[in-house]
């Protein structure tokens, strides 16, 4: 087989870049039957974004000089796919043996920094590096130059005839560079009035880049006025940046305390560092991200570059490009950017660092914020961890002296914390077939009368959790999976938020027959505004959730109404706690606060803590006082007495001494084994041959195998595996020992799980 025809094996994607990209800087490496006589050879070790164990060696000419970090593509038995080289052994004796290299792209390489977190990453998460490198190289498209198109421009000359429609193409083509057929349409002329101005000279064709590089952020701009206290903070945390190397702060600050203009002063000292120093700001959602996008704008005069996976494939492309190549210097994104190949990075900022979207759960399971850490301590650089109620972990590494404390005890300005106060629902229950206390429904009409905002919040998607036949008992779930179908009452349909699975919500009972016997059980952000509406049939309300808003244009528009008093009660989801700040926002009405502690969680009672504090904090964050109240059917528990009392810190230490009594996070490791099969007697069968192999461990504990508590999951039985390790227990390196003493029918999936946040 012809090079030619091998080629056509590629991906759709990089044939199509192919044929748009010049020719020069796209070469092949070898044609076929060359003469390697009057030329030694390398030996190049390629990764692919593949799960395989290892690089696999290819020769390429000596001179051609391919480095390390340079993306090639090579033959995989019948097929080209797209790699990294990893390693280059110059003039090899024994590289004539080896298959060839078949071309090198001329996007930017891979830094070494990247590449040797990628290795990292791969032994600590217990998967093949390439499932690391996926991530890492991940556009394809930013390999190759970016694309151009034609505008036409005033070139100053004077056309020799001037007429009406001439003018007016003039004018246009003086506001903004555009296609002749844009000129045309704007001017409201022919294209031959367009085409007649190029002939004449008074316009010119320019190609111009489809993916310009990003403005620079000013550096010359100033921050708002900052407080003695967040003046001290930023000071201190700038510090960290200029000393160089290897720093972690925690930024610990109360709601409304003003953390993000803390560290922009940061990312502003860390980007004056170097012209191409970059700083990347991790946000747990992508409706932060877009919301955070204004604050950055005031700071450094240009929005920052976006990475998430709501951006477009264009978007992409340019931001991969830009970040790869040193240019975009500020980025902002979700988890999933950090693993991009950035050059020289030196400050990492996790703000609400505590989030648990920071940890991803399907595909590569990782903790963004841990391996933020590891990143950095990689490319000696610095991280900010910033919260107002930091993840346990943190917390104690920062009072251990292993990360710096920087503290913002009070908010900026005037404004106060707002009263806390619980309401017990024995006492203070709502009417029948009511979810709100008569108590929320009061605070709430107060605002009102006051021309402030409310907030109502439940942490439940859609209608209603569970839809349940009346006549036989019949619970609607998900096929082929453990999970309650989610009523979505203004959709009309039945919901697996796990599986995405969907259908119309049926008017008999698939079970009995019976017609119209469904009944909703508990109460979602639908219910709830149901609710209010009847109580408050003139207010303007809307819900705040993922379903109301499923992109950034929806987020965007949602808050600024919410900004601009266009709202008056907000029922949201736990997508409202995170960072937003609606300054007439001064009532809090928290629903189900009780919600989070059921099940057998080892951090219910941290996540508790953590979501309804950021929830209460939305009330009262400028000058008007603010006020939340809780509903629990549990007030005595502690985490609802340190709510009300806003004790943080007593809290947060009774949850440590627990921990430590137990030896868990953060004083001893946990990872997860879960087998999956498509029969119930395989999946057992495996598992119990992975609890035969398992190696004896002294200071490991090894519980199980037993079902999942979502035991099917898209028609997968679910067995897992806990593992209780002591801090010094390598617990990387005994899953991987034990993986490797396995040999499972093809139809197993091991999933392994290294610090697991979720427990079904």
């Amino acid at each position: 087989m012809s090079t030619t025809a091998r080629r056509r094996n590629l991906d759709a994607s990089l044939k199509k870049q192919r044929a748009h990209a010049p020719a020069g800087p796209l070469f092949a490496v070898e044609e076929e039957g060359a003469d390697f006589v009057h030329d030694t050879l390398d030996k190049v070790s390629v990764q692919f974004p593949l799960p395989l164990p290892e690089p696999f060696d290819y020769r390429a000419p000596t001179s051609l000089q391919i480095e390390p970090g340079a993306h090639v593509i090579a033959p995989i038995g019948t097929r080209l796919v797209r790699g990294v080289v990893w390693a280059v052994e110059r003039d090899h004796p024994g590289a004539a043996n080896l298959k060839a290299i078949e071309e090198v792209l001329p996007g930017s390489p891979v830094p070494e920094i990247s590449r040797q977190f990628v290795d990292w990453a791969s032994k600590y998460l217990v998967r093949p590096p390439g499932d690391i490198l996926r991530m890492v190289a991940r556009s394809p498209d930013a390999l190759f130059p970016a694309p151009t198109h034609t505008v036409l421009r005033p070139t100053g000359e004077t056309p020799p005839k001037i007429t009406e429609a001439r003018a007016r193409v003039l004018d246009e083509a003086a506001k903004e560079q555009v296609s002749a057929a844009e000129l045309a349409r704007r001017a409201d002329v022919s294209s031959a009035v367009v085409k007649g101005l190029v002939d004449c000279g008074a316009l010119a064709k320019v190609e111009i880049s489809e993916d310009p590089p990003f403005p620079a952020p000013d550096l010359a701009m100033s921050g708002k006025a900052l407080s003695d206290l967040q003046s001290a903070a930023a000071e201190r945390v700038s510090g960290y940046v200029r000393d160089g190397g290897f720093h972690v702060a925690l930024l610990d600050g109360v709601t409304g305390s003003g953390k993000t203009e803390v560290y922009l002063e940061a990312a502003a000292e860390a980007l004056r560092l170097a012209p191409d120093a970059q700083v990347l700001v991790l946000l747990p959602e992508i409706a932060l991200t877009q919301a955070a996008m204004s604050r950055f704008k005031a700071r450094f005069g240009v929005e920052p570059v976006e990475w998430h996976s709501a951006i477009a494939q264009k978007a992409r492309r340019r931001a991969f490009r830009e970040i790869a190549a040193g240019r975009a210097r500020l980025i902002v994104g979700a988890r999933s950017a950090l693993f991009l190949p950035y050059p020289n990075l030196r400050l990492i900022v996790v703000d609400e660092e505590h989030d648990p979207s920071f940890k991803q759960e399907e595909g590569v399971i990782y903790q963004a914020r841990d391996l933020a850490v590891a990143r950095a301590k990689l490319g000696n650089c610095a991280v900010i961890l910033a919260s107002a109620t930091p993840s346990l972990e943190t917390l104690v590494n920062a009072q251990a002296g292993k990360y710096a404390h920087v503290q913002l005890p009070s908010r900026h300005g005037t404004a106060e914390l707002p009263d806390v106060e619980l309401v017990d629902m024995k006492l203070n229950a709502p009417d029948k077939g009511r979810w709100i206390s008569p108590l929320l429904i009061k605070g709430a009409a107060e605002a009102l009368l006051r021309n402030e905002q409310s907030l109502f919040y439940m942490n439940r998607r859609g209608y209603a959790p569970l839809t349940l036949c009346r006549a036989c008992g019949h619970k609607m779930k998900s096929p082929e999976t453990d999970s309650w179908l989610v009523e979505h009452r203004y959709s009309g349909r039945l919901v697996c938020h796990l599986t995405g699975f969907s259908i119309p919500k049926p008017k008999n009972c698939p079970e009995c027959q019976t017609p119209d016997s469904f009944t909703s059980i508990g109460p979602g952000v639908e219910r709830i505004e149901e609710e209010v509406r009847e109580f408050f049939p003139n207010a303007r309300i809307e819900i705040f959730s993922s379903d109301t808003t499923p992109n950034g244009d929806a987020v965007r528009g949602l808050v600024q109404r919410m900004e601009e008093g266009e709202i008056d009660i907000l029922i949201g989801t736990q997508i409202v706690a995170k960072g937003h700040n609606f300054p007439n926002l001064t009532f809090v009405g928290v629903i189900d606060a009780d919600l989070g502690l059921k099940g057998g969680d080892l951090r219910a009672g941290e996540r508790t803590y953590q979501l309804v504090s950021q929830v209460t904090g939305r009330a009262g964050r400028h000058e008007k006082k603010g006020r939340a109240l809780i509903q629990t059917y549990a007030p005595q528990e502690p985490v609802m007495q340190a709510l009300a009392a806003q004790d943080r810190d007593a809290f947060f230490a009774a949850e440590i001494a627990e921990r430590e009594d137990a030896g868990m996070p953060p004083y001893g490791r946990l990872a997860a084994v879960i087998v999956s099969a498509p029969d119930e007697l395989l999946a057992n069968d495996a598992a119990k041959l992975m609890g035969e192999k398992a190696p004896n461990v002294e200071g490991l504990d090894l519980w199980g195998p037993a079902p999942a508590p979502l035991s099917v999951i898209r028609g997968m039985h679910r067995r897992r595996f806990l593992i209780r390790a002591n801090r010094g227990v390598d617990v990387s390196a005994f899953l991987a020992a034990w993986a490797s003493r396995v040999k499972l029918h093809s139809a197993v999936r091991v999933q392994i799980d290294v610090d697991p946040y979720s427990f079904l």
